[in-house]
């Protein structure tokens, strides 16, 4: 885990996440487009506007009509007029139960519950993202001792042989040392192998290769000081928790949306209109202006209404079931998460005192060896109980750190602001507000 001059911290690492990783993105862009829902319902209180036109081409032919003739008998008459005209039609909705005001009210709450999926993506991004930079300085000091674990098992190989022909060791010796050494090189193969695969994952959710990256530290102060109170902070805080609760919102605006269908609509309709060679008389000009009231009362259409309601009214129960659902994962996920960030300092303390035992015995072992008293295979066991520990204080410090992290998920917190990473903050409101009361244009906010 040496770190350099640039060395990259966890810091730099999450705030790259951020701002480059494309979970985040996408789900950035989903929220813009759940922000359009706002100004579609809003279209509900204005006018609907059109204008109309026409031309065409009219030839009008008369036969036998009296004093048309040369000589003022019975002849033909003809003419050629080209009707047309143009119009504007405007109409307004007055009341029609409600059910402007009610998917006004919808399409606002779609817009929070898209903001909170929005802040669970980051705190999953980000949790990966903290998995997977944990991962390479695991598998960085893991590949490093596996690899100095065959220099060494190399070094006790040409020991063991120089004692084989000196008569002091026989052949097993020599062969349970190869035997080793060859187990250590492909152990230190499989390490390099996953080494790639979380260089490979790192750069996935960070989006830039890792250099040297330096050591991170556990969180303490930016936690639950007690696991009731993680649990009474995930069950308010937690943004799959809140999402669900505007899910129930809009749930149940969508039964009174449902219902406003069994009452009655109220509109005002508004015409202007000019016509030229009206009737095919050439020169003849009409002028018409018309606003009338109307209201519609539905009385029965097929029992479609009332099925739509009840069947709002089962979705808004089934939401709430999820919404129940949601908050037992999430509890669950808590405490979880606090049992195995609690046990960890444990673990990690019974991992170096391993260790330091470990190297003890191994040390031991080889002077015994030196006079006799143990055996080749005894130096080889002690070695890799050695390695062994060695590689499980390392994923105990891996695991420490991402089981703090994991807790502050868990409970809802993970986010730039309980990091205080050094990057500017995306704010969903500015694009609502941009675009909340737009009422004329295909150009989006960014210029698309």
């Amino acid at each position: 885990m040496a770190t350099g001059a640039r060395a990259e911290t966890i810091g730099g690492a999450l705030a790259k996440a951020y701002l480059n990783n494309p979970d985040i993105n996408q789900q950035r862009a989903a929220v813009r487009v759940q922000d359009e829902n706002v100004p579609k319902a809003n279209s509900g209180y204005l006018p609907n506007i059109s204008a109309e036109g026409d031309v065409g081409r009219l030839r009008t032919e008369l036969d036998n009509v009296p004093g048309a003739g040369s000589s003022g008998g019975v002849g033909n008459e003809s003419s050629t007029t080209t009707p047309r005209g143009f119009g504007l039609t405007v109409t307004q909705s007055v009341w029609n139960g409600d059910r402007t005001g009610n998917s006004v009210r919808q399409a606002e709450s779609a817009v929070f519950g898209a903001r909170e999926q929005l802040r669970n993506t980051v705190q999953n991004v980000l949790l990966s993202a903290v998995g997977y930079y944990m991962d390479v300085l695991r598998d960085t000091a893991i590949l490093d001792l596996d690899r100095n674990n065959v220099e060494v098992l190399q070094e006790q190989l040409r020991q063991t042989q120089d004692r084989f022909n000196v008569g002091e060791v026989t052949r097993t010796d020599v062969a349970q040392a190869e035997a080793s050494l060859a187990g250590a090189r492909a152990t230190a193969l499989g390490a390099q192998s996953q080494l790639q695969a979380s260089l490979a994952n790192y750069r996935q959710a960070i989006g830039d290769d890792p250099k040297s990256l330096s050591p991170v530290a556990p969180l303490a102060r930016q936690l639950p000081r007690a696991l009731p109170e993680a649990i009474a902070a995930s069950q308010l805080e937690h943004p799959a928790i809140v999402a669900m609760l505007h899910g129930v919102d809009a749930a149940a605006l969508q039964v009174k949306i449902a219902e406003g269908a069994l009452y009655p609509t109220v509109g005002v309709t508004g015409q202007v209109q000019k016509r030229y060679d009206y009737n095919g008389t050439a020169g003849e000009q009409l002028y018409t202006a018309s606003i009338v009231g109307q209201i519609s009362v539905p009385i029965y259409d097929g029992g479609l209404s009332y099925a739509t309601t009840r069947q709002a009214k089962e979705q808004l129960s089934q939401t709430e079931l999820q919404t129940d659902l949601q908050r037992d994962k999430v509890r669950a996920a808590v405490v979880a998460a606090w049992g195995a960030n609690e046990n960890s300092s444990g673990v990690l303390r019974a991992a170096r005192a391993e260790v330091q035992a470990a190297e003890v015995a191994l040390a031991g072992v080889r002077e015994e060896a030196k006079v006799g008293q143990r055996t080749t295979l005894d130096v080889l066991n002690a070695q890799q109980a050695l390695l062994n520990a060695r590689v499980q204080l390392v994923t105990a410090q891996h695991d420490s750190v991402v089981n703090s992290y994991s807790l502050l998920s868990a409970v809802g917190r993970l986010s730039i602001q309980t990091l205080g990473l050094a990057v500017p903050e995306y704010d969903p409101r500015i694009h609502f507000d941009q675009v909340k009361n737009k009422l004329f244009g295909v150009r989006t906010p960014d210029g698309k």
